[in-house]
């Protein structure tokens, strides 16, 4: 077998949980990852025979019966993930419908996955619906959008328009918007219900006074979908109480939707 801090999707993990806590999007225990994975990818790596101990995960999810994820630990903190990521990272298996995670690697302190593993895996099964290249869930806290979240209507048609208009770059990386949801309790599946409907029509999902959820196909896109969004909160936070002299009008807009070749989300633009 090979060693498995060299597989590439270990690598990447480890650097993007990395750079995320070096943003400031990840304090403390604060966010998580889950990265879908390939079960060819898995087996280079790993006796998948092999199951350290199953774990109950409280909800079922047909659809990723036999699907292998690499998830941040619970109360870990994304600081450590380079220096022992067995402990802070795990790769889990689904069985009995979802409702059983089988380890097969990680958590060597005898910990388990993310708190929040009903909301990722249910958010992985809306975006592989609509998307079967959608790989990857990711959870944290960018201060910007969340104290966006206290100031500003939370209508998603006027939040996502809000965002579009701080830089021209936005309608492009993420024409979809942003969905959001009020304040709700956090490590529930109720919220993992809620945030996996959101999933359905945004790969960005705002969870009030909380964080932000996004999805993408692979690791890096994901996270420049986050920072994008970050960035134009920012920059709404820097002149929300200015008055407002200039911005990326709608005709604008529609201009950069034929530039490149995307479409914004239905009924956002005039």
């Amino acid at each position: 077998m090979k060693d498995i801090l060299t597989a590439p999707f270990m690598v990447e993990m480890i650097r993007t949980a990395t750079n995320m806590y070096a943003h400031g999007w990840d304090e403390r225990n604060g966010g998580n990852i889950s990265l879908l994975l390939d079960e060819a990818d898995v087996r280079e790596y790993l006796d998948t025979d092999n199951v350290l101990r199953t774990v109950p995960t409280g909800f079922e999810a047909p659809e990723l019966e036999g699907k292998y994820f690499l998830v941040t630990g619970t109360g870990k903190y994304f600081k450590n993930v380079q220096y022992a990521p067995d402990v802070n990272l795990g790769i889990v298996r689904l069985t009995d419908g979802g409702k059983k995670a089988e380890l097969l690697w990680g958590y060597t302190d005898g910990g388990r996955f993310t708190s929040e593993f009903p909301a990722h895996m249910m958010s992985h099964v809306a975006r592989l619906r609509v998307d079967p290249e959608n790989r990857v869930v990711m959870h944290c806290h960018p201060a910007n959008l969340l104290a966006m979240t206290y100031v500003h209507d939370l209508d998603e048609r006027a939040f996502t328009r809000t965002l579009w208009q701080m830089c021209t770059e936005c309608i492009v990386v993420f024409p979809d918007g942003v969905n959001v949801l009020p304040w709700m309790l956090c490590g529930t599946n109720e919220i993992g219900i809620a945030t996996a409907q959101k999933m359905a029509t945004a790969r960005l999902v705002v969870w009030a006074q909380h964080g932000i959820y996004g999805a993408g196909k692979d690791l890096d896109e994901t996270f420049g979908l986050i920072e994008t969004a970050e960035k134009a909160a920012e920059i709404y936070l820097k002149i929300a109480h200015l008055p407002l002299v200039n911005t990326i009008t709608d005709e604008q807009m529609h201009l950069l939707e034929a530039r490149f070749g995307v479409k914004a989300r239905e009924g956002y633009l005039q």
